[in-house]
């Protein structure tokens, strides 16, 4: 009886065990914002708060290395008010005490980027993107350029 009862057992755990790995996250993917920084300047003269105007270059990509977007490229860093809903979420909460010249990386969960819609065509519902950020200026007051890294983002 234990063996037949075994036999009806075993398809639907495999599956179950098929399903769980067709339908599994990237390594890659994120659940919470991370905030990576990547260099400061030696002294923070302006730093980001909610209600600031902001100047940020940035260059977005999917967890797989595409790029969708990139301000450097364009030579023009986007201008926002900071905690407005203007930008995603990981945006207005990544980019908070953030001072001028400062570089972060920031792995932002769906939730807080673009959700289960996505914004096709480029980016796919579910995407975890990846900014690599650099804080131009804050309410019109750019920084002294003095880093303590000049590390590429």
């Amino acid at each position: 009886m234990g063996f037949i009862c075994a036999l009806k057992v075993a398809p639907i755990l495999f599956l179950l065990i098929l399903f769980t790995f067709a339908h599994a996250k990237k390594s890659a993917d994120v659940t919470e914002l991370q905030i990576g920084v990547k260099s400061k300047p030696k002294s923070c003269e302006f730093q980001a708060h909610k209600g600031d105007r902001i100047k940020v270059h940035y260059r977005g990509k999917l967890t797989d290395g595409t790029v969708f977007d990139s301000s450097f490229e364009r030579g023009d860093p986007i201008e926002f008010e900071l905690g407005s809903g203007q930008v995603i979420k990981g945006w207005d909460q990544g980019l908070l005490g953030m001072c001028v010249g400062e570089k972060r990386k920031l792995k932002i969960p769906a939730k807080l980027g673009y959700g289960a819609q996505g914004s096709p065509p480029t980016i796919p519902g579910g995407a975890t993107l990846i900014f690599d950020t650099q804080l131009v200026a804050v309410n019109g007051k750019p920084s002294s350029g003095e880093n303590t890294s000049e590390d590429e983002l």
